[in-house]
Order: C-alpha cells, then structure tokens, then sequence
C-alpha cells in the first residue's frame, strides 16, 4: 500500500488542484503542451478567487499590436569576451546520475531542437549531455566535478579543458540549492559507474564527497574572485551564481563587494525553497530556505540599489511550469526563467515520487537500463522542445494583453495579491523595491537597512 499511495493519492484522491508538490491540472498542462494536445480549460478558473489562492496580473484595454516572433536575452554583453544569447526558458540544473542517460539525452536533444538551454547540473558534463549537441550550462558545485582535483580542489586545467567546448555557453557556480540549502551530499562508492566516474572526473567505485561549503573561498570578495577566475579560464564566457536566499545579510555583503572590488558576475539564479530534487533530508525540503518571490526580491533590491542591475542578470528557478508563473517572475524582475521538473513531465514523469529510489516507472530518475527502455528519445526530445515553445506563447499572449512590447516592461504594479477576501493590492504596496543607488546613498531610509548594516564585503557573518 506505501508503495501504490502516491498513485492513489494523485490520480483517485486529489482534486485537479490539490496535488503536491504539482497539482494534477499543472501537470495536465504540462503533458498537453508537450504532446501537442489541445491546452485550453473550460468553465473558466477553478481558483477561489477570494482567496489567498488567487493572484494575478493586470491586463489592458488596448492590448499590444506587434510584438517579435521570440524575445532572447543577452548575458554578459558587457563583460565577456563571449556573450550569450539566451532564450527566455531553459532547462534548469538536473545532473546525470539523478537521472537517466536516456533522460539527459532527450532533454539536450529538446534544447538543440528549439535553441535553448540545458543545465547540466552539479554532475558536470556526460557523453549524453555532448551528443545531442544542445547548449549547455555548466554548473559547478562544491564537489568541482569534471574539475576536480584527487584532493576534491578545483583543477583549473581540467575546468579550462572542459569549459572551452563550443557546446558549454554559460558557467553556473552553485552556492546552494532551494530544496536543500546549505547541504553538502555523498555519492556512494557503488553508484559511481564508469559512465558517471567518466563524467564526474572521480574513480570508479570510490566514494566522492561534495562538502556543503567551497573549499576555493571563504568571503564575498574571494567568491568574486573565483567567479573572476572561472570567467577567464573559461575564455570569457557569461559565469554568474546559483543560490537560495537563506540570510538576506549575505546577499548585501555580496553586493559590497561588489562596490569595493567591482567584480561582479554576469547572472543570478535564484532558486526557491520550493525548488525540486531527487532527494533530499524533510526538514531542509520543509524547513529552510527562502521561496523564490521573497528571494528574487532581495536579490532585486541589492542588485538595484548598489547600481549593479545593469551589468548583472537575473534568473529565477521554483515551480515555474507556466506562462503565467513566468510573467509573475518578470514582473518582480526577472530576465529569464529556468525550469527542471516541468521539463521532467514533458518527458512523462508521473510524479511518482520514487526518484531517491532508482524505480521511476517511466525511466527519468533511474540508472537502471531496463527502466529507460520506455523512454525513446526521438519521441521525447520534441515533446520537451513543444513545451518550452508553448510556454513562451503564453508569456507573449500575456505580454499581449497587458499592452506591452516586451515581458521585462512588466512592473511589480502590475500584480496583484490578496490580503484577505475584501482587499487586495500592487506588488509594490505589499513588499519594498529598492530605488536606483539607495543602498549607496541612504540605507539607513530602507527596510533593509539592518541588513545592509550587517553585511561585510570580507566576511559572509553578520556584523
């Protein structure tokens, strides 16, 4: 019976709406934009939109009349020898060995087929991740695979070797992840096979460890160091960070950093506490971590108030499976989203919730090569390359309707939240948005003040 309740429960039990961590109609919507099927809802909401369920963006009287066939954003323009040209969606961080060699090859065989990006995932890159010949994003996480030393240090020669492939357009240093902030992990001896020893550049059968903490730096100021560093070993690639906002302090002490050094990197991803994994302790998945809205926002607010905004992009990550949740990101400042389990329903995941166990019945998260025999790439890679298409579409159909040219027109004014059943308000009347430069000019006037006051460009403790 445990092992049949997650079926139960999803598709007997639960309403469309109720489902966790996606609920059924989210998923629905997934698999139709995937397969091509028809996308539309009948009757109208099923949202109680009295309640605190409800949110939403405000739309025009006069909807725009033109707009481009794609939007594209361009990291690191101004700071790279290689700037790269991004599409407004991409494949989020999943790493070979949480999933399948047949998952990672549908995937980057999605990315190829509609021009966008594959994170790879801390896991660095495998035989599966090059073959398609999609665009990759490298992350490197504490474990510096596929850039490790025998010692777990960082190898710059490995890194460059691996870095300087045409496929790899953007690098990703991971400080933390939003389903398990603050979380080292261990890869025990008997799953590194020869295929993940090959792509994580360890022995087979030993164990590896990747400690919570970088071993390359200990302060705001040597992390942009290191970020530096990458940038040039990589030949001028766009290299940003990846993080879930934990103490908001942290962030400012980056920021002043950045002041007194003027390093900076070339992007932010901001990963939610509602953020996914393939496994991971309850208490951090419930229990630590900021979500993405509040995290985005403390991002936004340094970025902008240190004058930064302009030179440094922001991504976000957390249950984005739709157009709608991507204009929310927008609107709160955005300039690009990534996506991994929506992207994991386009290749048919049934959120069995067995991906720690190595028996996902549909051969994602599983290195078991009798469960991947249902996963043919050549019919997934375009259901992957189909949802990410129809999920832009919505953005732009929504872009449409509220009258404007472009999604990063769109303003934390143009959405709205309930506060209870008879009231609702702006984004900007709910949480604070910094001004240009108030964080160099008058702190103190801010809500952000005490954060601000604790930060210390040459330490990450609170002052």
């Amino acid at each position: 019976m445990e092992d049949l309740r997650p079926f139960a429960q999803s598709y007997i039990v639960e309403d469309d709406l109720e489902g966790r961590p996606f609920s059924h109609q989210a998923r629905a919507l997934v698999y139709a934009r995937a397969k091509g099927d028809l996308d539309s809802h009948p009757m109208g909401t099923e949202l109680d939109v009295y309640s605190d369920e409800y949110e939403w963006v405000g739309h025009s009287i006069a909807p725009s009349r033109d707009t481009p066939e794609e939007w594209r954003v361009t990291v690191g323009e101004k700071t790279c020898a290689k700037p790269y040209s991004s599409s407004l969606l991409n494949i989020s961080a999943m790493s070979f060995g949480s999933l399948s060699a047949k998952a990672i090859e549908a995937l980057n065989a999605g990315a190829k087929l509609g021009n966008f990006a594959h994170n790879t995932g801390e896991g660095s890159i495998s035989k599966y991740h090059r073959e398609p010949g999609g665009d990759l994003i490298w992350e490197l996480g504490s474990g510096y695979f596929g850039a490790r030393a025998k010692d777990g240090r960082f190898d710059p020669e490995q890194f460059r070797d691996n870095a300087a492939s045409d496929q790899v357009k953007m690098i990703e240093l991971k400080l933390s992840q939003g389903a398990k902030p603050g979380h080292g992990g261990v890869l025990p001896g008997v799953k590194v096979t020869p295929e993940i020893a090959e792509a994580r550049g360890v022995p087979v059968g030993e164990t590896v460890t990747s400690p919570a903490a970088h071993p390359e730096f200990d302060t705001p100021i040597e992390l942009l160091e290191f970020v530096t560093r990458l940038r040039d070993l990589s030949g001028g690639k766009p290299t940003g960070i990846k993080l879930c906002v934990g103490q908001p302090h942290e962030i400012f002490a980056i920021g002043k950093a950045m002041i007194e050094t003027g390093m900076h990197p070339d992007f932010v991803t901001v990963d939610g506490a509602e953020g996914g994994t393939g496994a991971a302790p309850l208490e951090l998945s419930n229990s630590v971590g900021m979500p993405l809205r509040e995290g985005q926002i403390f991002v936004r607010n340094m970025l902008v108030g240190t004058e930064f905004r302009d030179k440094v992009k922001i991504a976000t990550s957390g249950k984005i499976h739709s157009g709608a949740q991507m204009a929310k990101s927008f609107a709160l400042g955005a300039d690009w989203c990534n996506a991994a389990r929506p992207f994991m329903f386009s290749l048919g995941c049934v959120q069995s919730m067995n991906c720690h166990k190595g028996t996902c019945p549909t051969g994602i998260a599983t290195q078991d090569a009798w469960r991947q025999r249902g996963l043919v790439v050549e019919d997934k890679a375009p259901r992957v390359a189909r949802f990410q298409r129809q999920t832009l579409h919505a953005l732009k159909e929504i872009t449409i309707a509220m009258g404007l040219d472009n999604p990063w027109q769109m303003q934390p004014m143009d959405m709205r939240e309930r506060i209870n059943g008879a009231r609702s308000d702006a984004f900007d009347k709910i949480y604070y948005f910094a001004e240009p430069g108030v964080l160099l000019d008058k702190p103190s006037s801010t809500p952000l003040a005490r954060h601000w006051e604790a930060a210390r460009a040459n330490s990450f403790r609170r002052h």
